[in-house]
């Protein structure tokens, strides 16, 4: 099972997507032999789903050997609603890895102020290997439900055991059914958006990434310094931090928005938690480990029950926004403390993108795990990962037994080495977003990226949940908007509050 929690910047507004966009293809192309080929392309785009463009960009397998061919990446784009004063094109990414720029780029009308709507065309592309470009497929969709729903900590050395045999195979079934492999590391995607920034017709890219986007920001910023546009990067991830580090630190962030719930759940009459802080934390994760034996029915009589790790993701899914999630989580609990796991389930389903068929509606499991893979290299041995997660469950007693193993799927790919985020100067300043009671991606993530990325401007919101631009802050959206429409950097050390 994957057990990193560094999806998703926001969740879609409409929920996830199902677009039927081109993009699934490769292909050997004559008139791509070399890569200014690629850059010279012209886009043929359709118009698609009433009020959008759809293409289809292509982009070489390989960038040291551009004759293996062509991956073809799903364009999306929603033009300016104000032609005659557009500023130019701005890509957008919501993190994963996996996750689809197509699908956030659909929802531009609601994550993006109207001035700002306007004013650039919002373009969205999946990553190769992600849905429609070219995707990364290894397990079906009822191995993917029996993957989120198995058991995910790591408490015997016959379970260890299982999780090498389970790790082994996975792999096995990625390599069986994808080509290419070794290529769909987000050094490549950064590539890409450059041959797109291209195609747009930019001569600097424009950029909104969150979460996980904020590293495909950073790699482009690395190998690109010179083509820095109006960057912003929310919700960031260090892209220097050892595995280790990341999961611990991760989890302590999980831990520590746990906290900030349950402590909010008690300020209010209607907590279905007890006593103070600590007996109430005890008493949600009793929950938890009791669904280890016996797993929470749904209240509407179907038979798809809610383990202990669909019940840990659907806790983390609710942690990812305060106004929304949190509701919904004292809602979940109630509920299993009636003896019913319909709002857990709920909760994980939109986390993994799972519809009410059974069907997933992005391939973000399988594809997450080998982008996640490729893009950090792990030099620990199995049996060092195995002792270090006593390390990451000490540090976070709630969430870390479930986060402690996160490396161990990648010992069993062969992955190149990956590209590194390298300390850069960019042309012109990048926008960092850090929000201190961030879940998935901690604060001091964002001031370890502010570091690498010398160039660049540190905005501080001080709340709850995932990320922090279009959550409802003024403050922070004003910054945001201004950098966007004028080029003017927020004030140095702003700090927003929730």
């Amino acid at each position: 099972m994957r057990n990193r929690l560094t999806y998703t910047g926001v969740f879609l507004v409409i929920g996830a997507l199902v677009l039927s966009l081109v993009g699934y293809t490769t292909s050997h192309s004559a008139n791509f032999n070399k890569l200014s080929d690629y850059y010279k392309q012209k886009l043929n785009w359709n118009r698609c789903y009433e009020n959008f463009d759809c293409t289809a960009l292509k982009v070489p397998i390989d960038y040291n050997e551009i004759k293996t061919g062509t991956f073809d990446i799903s364009v999306l784009r929603y033009n300016a609603q104000d032609p005659k004063r557009r500023i130019g094109s701005l890509i957008v990414n919501p993190g994963g890895p996996g996750a689809s720029g197509v699908d956030y780029a659909y929802n531009a009308e609601y994550i993006f102020d109207p001035d700002l709507t306007d004013r650039y065309d919002i373009v969205g592309f999946d990553p190769r290997g992600v849905n429609r470009s070219a995707p990364i497929s290894c397990l079906t969709d009822a191995q993917t439900d029996e993957s989120y729903a198995s058991d995910s900590k790591v408490d015997s050395t016959a379970e260890f055991k299982k999780a090498i045999a389970d790790s082994k195979e996975f792999i096995a079934q990625c390599e069986a059914n994808t080509d290419h492999l070794e290529s769909y590391g987000t050094a490549n995607a950064a590539r890409d958006m450059d041959i797109l920034r291209e195609a747009l017709g930019d001569a600097k890219l424009n950029y909104m990434g969150k979460s996980y986007g904020t590293y495909l920001g950073a790699l482009y910023a690395t190998l690109f310094p010179e083509k820095i546009g109006r960057v912003v990067l929310d919700g960031a991830v260090d892209p220097n931090i050892s595995d280790l580090e990341m999961s611990k630190s991760q989890a302590i962030g999980f831990d520590l928005a746990l906290s900030s719930f349950i402590q909010d759940c008690l300020s209010r009459t209607n907590c279905p938690l007890q006593g103070d802080e600590i007996a109430a934390t005890n008493q949600l994760l009793s929950i938890w480990r009791s669904a280890a034996t016996t797993p929470l029915p749904q209240d509407r009589g179907d038979k798809r029950v809610a383990t202990e790790s669909l019940l840990v993701i659907g806790t983390a899914s609710a942690l990812y926004d305060s106004e929304e999630g949190w509701p919904e989580l004292r809602r979940a609990i109630r509920e299993a403390l009636d003896g019913y796991g319909d709002t857990f389930l709920k909760l994980a389903d939109q986390y993994s993108g799972r519809q009410p068929d059974g069907k997933y509606s992005n391939n973000e499991f399988d594809s997450g795990a080998i982008i996640d893979c490729l893009d950090f290299a792990d030099p620990r041995s199995v049996n060092q990962i195995r002792k270090d997660a006593t390390v990451i469950e000490e540090a976070a007693p709630a969430f870390g037994p479930y986060l402690a193993y996160s490396g161990l799927l990648c010992k069993y790919f062969d992955a190149p080495k990956p590209v590194q985020v390298k300390k850069t100067k960019t042309n012109a300043p990048i926008v960092i977003i850090g929000t201190t009671g961030d879940p998935a991606t901690p604060y001091e993530w964002a001031k370890g990226l502010a570091k690498v990325l010398s160039n660049s401007r540190l905005l501080t919101y001080v709340g709850d949940g995932h990320t922090g631009q279009g959550r409802g802050n003024g403050c922070v959206d004003d910054a945001i908007d201004a950098f966007y429409l004028d080029g003017e950097l927020p004030a140095q050390g702003l700090r927003c509050t929730q």
